[in-house]
């Protein structure tokens, strides 16, 4: 008879075990030796699958996509899992323009952001940067659907106001107000059942096929609790209250390390006060360190989910000796990529079309942020520290770099539509949306 205890891991065995069982084999742990200290790799995290990531026990999957099909055997269907592939990308980034123009809803694409940053530093994989992706093509096919049906509507609504407008009170223009009427209603009608269908692209170009389809599940009984489930599950899969609270975080935590040094830099506003020049100097040292350390602290929060990871500052140059090649390029790439977005903050365009700037702050942010978070990943993984005749040289290099950026950016307030402001916006790691 064999008796386990929990704590600890001791296996102990009853003296009338037989000699001959199987059992007696087994070794006995010693714990008289006391364990060994604990170091840093003890606490490296395993990479995490991407079950990890998705609701348990889902009716519905909106968490992944579909499995490729072979593209021999099922050629047709491989290039169509493709195309949906290209379309949702597409789709992700159009809804993150749209979401990063719009006031207060640009948190939400930042939380977006740093979300697909905080997968890839918790598995090292960049497959697991788009964490909406597998939503992407659907809602991208409803818009499309919707918008496509809006013209016709238009059309009818113009035809109708020119009618009235030429002869109006006639019976030909009660006419076409009659018809853009029905065809108003026709329309909604139909969208309303290609959305109870599913919301499909092709679900909007068969209404017969909508109607009957909708008939059958009603006389099934089985639609209205499979539809709120469907719509329940979709709704939880977007995760809006955890990518907006996630953006709040992420940008209060790094606005806090950023406010204070871009505050010193934009002191300048006369050549003439050697004051206002000394706290120009003294603040453009300062967000040299800040912006060297604050996109791997957003990295280090969204892969704990702790906002006290803002002030493990020992942790992320603890990161930086191990890995300080993937740093110094990813700080680079970042950077690189934001500063020419400064130009368009020369003129204000109107806020109906500023969601025609902001696809390129998503696309070019995007990358970087997965970048940096696989090279935080990186540097996590390693238990050695680079050499020094590697990390001291590229430190360095960085800081002359960084500080041609920021007298780059020292003169955007002369361009910019609002002046100083513009130093304080960092879009590259604050809200991605030109104002």
């Amino acid at each position: 008879m064999r008796v386990v205890e929990k704590s600890g891991m001791i296996c102990k065995r009853d003296n009338d075990m037989r000699a001959d069982s199987p059992l007696a084999e087994l070794p006995v742990l010693n714990t008289s030796t006391s364990p060994k200290p604990l170091v840093l790799r003890d606490f490296v995290p395993e990479p995490l699958p991407l079950t990890d990531f998705s609701p348990e026990e889902a009716y519905f999957s909106f968490d992944a996509l579909p499995p490729f099909p072979h593209p021999l055997r099922h050629p047709i269907r491989a290039t169509g899992w493709i195309v949906e592939l290209l379309f949702g990308l597409a789709s992700l980034f159009l809804m993150l323009a749209v979401l990063a123009a719009i006031p207060l809803f640009n948190f939400l694409a930042l939380g977006y952001l740093l979300e697909a940053e905080g997968r890839v530093a918790r598995t090292g994989k960049l497959r697991y940067g788009f964490p909406l992706l597998p939503l992407a093509p659907r809602l991208g096919s409803i818009a499309l659907g919707m918008w496509l049906w809006m013209w016709p509507i238009r059309w009818m609504t113009d035809a109708a106001a020119d009618a009235q407008l030429i002869a109006p009170g006639t019976p030909v223009a009660a006419g076409w107000t009659i018809a853009k009427l029905v065809l108003t209603g026709g329309i909604a009608l139909h969208l309303i059942l290609a959305l109870a269908r599913g919301g499909g692209f092709w679900c909007f170009f068969r209404p017969i096929k909508n109607l009957r389809w909708l008939i059958g599940q009603l006389q099934a009984g089985t639609y209205f609790t499979t539809a709120s489930t469907a719509v329940r599950e979709f709704v939880a899969a977007l995760k809006l209250r955890h990518h907006a609270w996630l953006g709040v975080r992420g940008f209060a935590g790094t606005f806090a390390w950023l406010f204070i040094p871009t505050a010193f830099f934009a002191a300048m506003r006369s050549t003439q006060e050697p004051g206002q020049i000394f706290a120009t100097l003294f603040g453009g040292g300062l967000l040299i360190m800040a912006l060297s350390w604050t996109p791997f602290l957003q990295a280090h929060l969204t892969a704990e989910n702790r906002f006290s990871a803002f002030r493990e500052l020992g942790r992320i140059r603890e990161l930086f000796r191990r890995a300080p090649i993937l740093f110094f390029l990813s700080l680079v790439v970042l950077y690189a990529l934001a500063l020419p977005l400064y130009l368009a903050k020369v003129a204000v365009p109107p806020s109906d079309a500023m969601w025609l700037v902001t696809p390129i702050f998503i696309a070019t942010s995007y990358p970087a942020r997965m970048l940096i978070g696989w090279s935080y990943a990186r540097a996590v993984r390693k238990e050695e520290r680079s050499w020094v005749i590697v990390r001291w040289p590229l430190w360095l290099l960085l800081t002359p770099l960084l500080a041609f950026y920021l007298l780059l950016l020292f003169f955007t307030p002369a361009i910019g539509a609002y002046g100083r402001r513009v130093l304080f916006e960092h879009h590259a790691l604050l809200l991605p949306s030109p104002f």
